[in-house]
């Protein structure tokens, strides 16, 4: 019967699927929703929910299939967080972040003189933590999946082996990361093609197909023992990397306990550390909670104001006291107390940009001494699922593993490398974020849920690197604060600021010069990125209808039925 099922879903995405599809931004459905940053994905994810799948078998389906057709954050080789609500009143964090392997050491990345090499988290086989994609997925399937598992991979299966047509946004990618393909990769690949990539072009990656096959068929163990593992290995020895069959054998995904936020009227359902971003989000609400932010105009430099001294203040506590809460006693509750964070803001006064060198972080009790994807799934029994995953950096480490056709994460990068001394995206951290062995590394991944009523309504989420935390932060005031429509609040203008280094970012386009002259006069050094975060949300409607909206930023879009 389960090959059957299995030969059915053949033919029917077959019918469906050829072709680039069409699918709109935004869109409304009666039955089901789905949003994710490739359309093929969105397509993959809807067909799921067509077929009876619920909410958690179209997140699945999608993660395979984002390894696929945006492998520049989709993966297999990476790892993410998964928030989850039903109408039951049943939420659950699922964490699937990478480890450190075994042979991972703190001063790994430094040089005889003990200062940090430069890149060498970044590329290359030894920045790659330990894969937790497809445990997390295997995991996430067995506790709330109801169709086959296989019926789900499949889909991915096809894209890899028959190949999809690339969008604009990716062929204009592959051609800015062709030559670190050629560098890092000793062997050719999918990526390693020398041709000038353009829209339309069908990208083929045959090998990364039969690994999927092997996970369709032997789940788990089809990627982290048998074939697949001794691919891995065989790479490491001859690329100098420390992942060890112990390593993939060892990985475990976890369930954590949410952290959830009340805010006036709503509920905020969202992820507790490895990640910082559910104590950051939930920090940052409590700072502005009390401001009558709804009383503010949207474009007043006074809303900027306010929202990015908390911006401030929210990561120099991240700076300080956030890790791996298997590894580090992380002050959750006093970083999250009400009065902590009005106190965390007695030093702001209006319409004044505090310097960089008087905000440190706080002391919290109970302390002891860009690139990434996010989708969002609503299904017809009212299920929310919010999934944000990652290689780190577009296409990671910049390696595929030889044979086996996937990418490697540059997730290592994520933990401080040296104290004190910024990664990737600018961002600082403590001894808490140290490496070690098995250690999870910190992330601002901010998958969120939002209730009301102890009804999920909202699933959002962001790509960003360091920028995510306020993405989700501006996306949820937009809603809760300024009552805009789902579409208004993903679209809306953002702004960031992540207290080291000292800068206002503001995004083009967004805000003419005038204003920006506003925010320097009362002391802002502005910085103006082409966009921030790229957000993908759902919502379940008043009247049991579901909306789906893809952030004009990037390629996102909506598909349901």
């Amino acid at each position: 019967m389960k090959h059957l099922l299995f030969i059915s879903y053949l033919c029917f995405y077959t019918f469906v699927s050829w072709g680039q599809p069409n699918l709109p931004k935004s869109q409304i459905f009666e039955k089901g929703v789905v949003v994710s940053a490739h359309p093929e994905a969105t397509l993959v994810g809807s067909n799921i929910l067509k077929m009876g799948g619920n909410a958690v078998d179209a997140a699945v389906a999608i993660q395979f299939a984002l390894a696929v057709v945006y492998p520049n954050a989709g993966n297999i080789g990476g790892g993410g967080f998964m928030i989850y609500a039903d109408k039951k009143g049943n939420i659950s964090a699922l964490d699937f972040r990478e480890k450190a392997p075994l042979k991972a050491h703190k001063d790994m990345y430094l040089d005889e003189k003990g200062e940090v090499i430069k890149n060498k988290s970044l590329y290359g086989s030894l920045a790659a933590g330990v894969p937790g994609s497809v445990k997390g997925m295997a995991e996430a399937h067995k506790k709330y999946g109801s169709l086959p598992w296989e019926q789900l991979i499949f889909p991915a299966v096809k894209l890899a082996k028959e190949g999809y047509p690339i969008t604009e946004r990716q062929a204009n990618l592959l051609n800015e990361y062709k030559e670190r393909f050629l560098k890092y990769n000793q062997t050719p690949n999918a990526f390693t093609s020398t041709k000038a990539w353009k829209k339309g072009d069908i990208f083929i990656q045959s090998d990364l197909a039969q690994t999927l096959l092997r996970i369709a068929k032997k789940g788990p163990n089809g990627f982290y023992k048998g074939k697949t593992a001794r691919l891995v290995r065989k790479h490491m020895k001859r690329n100098n990397g420390i992942i060890a069959t112990k390593d993939l054998k060892n990985y475990n995904a976890v369930w954590r306990q949410p952290i959830e936020i009340s805010y006036k009227d709503y509920k905020v359902i969202t992820m507790p550390p490895p990640s910082s971003g559910g104590i950051a989000l939930g920090q940052l609400l409590k700072m502005v909670e009390s401001r009558s932010l709804e009383k503010i105009a949207f474009e007043d430099p006074l809303r900027y104001n306010i929202l990015a001294e908390a911006e401030k203040r929210v990561y120099a506590d991240r700076s300080k006291y956030l890790g791996d809460p298997d590894f580090v006693k992380v002050p959750l509750q006093g970083l999250m107390d009400s009065l902590y964070c009005t106190n965390r803001m007695s030093n702001f006064v209006e319409m004044h940009a505090t310097p960089q060198q008087e905000i440190n972080y706080g002391m919290p009790e109970g302390y002891e001494s860009t690139e990434t994807t996010h989708f969002s799934v609503a299904d017809k029994n009212g299920t929310l699922v919010s999934i944000t995953t990652t290689l780190n950096g577009n296409y990671g480490s910049s390696v595929v593993v030889e044979g086996a056709g996937f990418l490697l994460n540059n997730e290592m990068d994520d933990f401080s490398a040296k104290p004190g001394t910024p990664n990737m995206f600018g961002l600082i951290g403590s001894k808490a974020n140290q490496i070690e062995p098995n250690k999870r590394m910190l992330s601002s991944m901010t998958p969120t849920i939002i209730k009301k009523d102890n009804m999920p309504i909202f699933a959002l989420g962001s790509p960003g690197g360091g920028t995510i935390i306020t993405t989700v932060f501006q996306v949820v005031l937009n809603l809760l604060e300024y009552k805009m429509d789902l579409e208004k609040a993903v679209n809306k203008s953002r702004f960031h600021h992540q207290w080291t280094p000292d800068l206002l970012f503001l995004e083009q386009n967004q805000n003419d010069e005038s204003f920006v002259k506003r925010l320097n006069n009362i002391g802002y050094k502005i910085e103006r990125p082409n966009f921030l975060g790229c957000v993908g949300a759902v919502q379940i409607r008043e009247d049991g209808t579901f909306l789906g909206v893809g952030d004009k930023r990037g390629d996102d879009c909506a598909a349901g039925f």
